[in-house]
């Protein structure tokens, strides 16, 4: 996905800024990450609150393989597949992401 078509999916959060990183993109507002683009996937900012949302949306968590085989879970989770087609969804699961972000900062 290039910068113009991610401005555009988040522009009813407001000005994003999109740096390269991690062979992705990092997706950010007000100067928080927020979002990732990573191997074609996008995927949003999660914590305690906001993870079951997207897990009851069937998004799915981030993970990779870490030491001895354990699965590392990461704060970020797929787009739920609603939100991919509806800028008005995509609109709310963004501002979950950047809520999860500020509060991600408070600790």
């Amino acid at each position: 996905m290039d910068i113009v078509a991610i401005e555009e999916l988040f522009e009813g959060l407001g000005p994003v800024t999109v740096k390269r990183m991690f062979g992705g993109k990092g997706i950010y507002h007000r100067g928080l990450i927020f979002a990732l683009e990573l191997r074609d996937t996008l995927m949003l900012k999660a914590d305690a609150v906001s993870g079951p949302q997207f897990a009851a949306a069937g998004a799915e968590q981030w993970s990779y393989e870490g030491k001895k085989g354990k699965p590392v879970l990461m704060p970020y989770w797929t787009v739920p597949e609603e939100a991919l087609d509806d800028l008005d969804e995509m609109t709310k699961w963004a501002r979950l992401a950047y809520e999860a972000a500020v509060r991600s900062q408070a600790e």
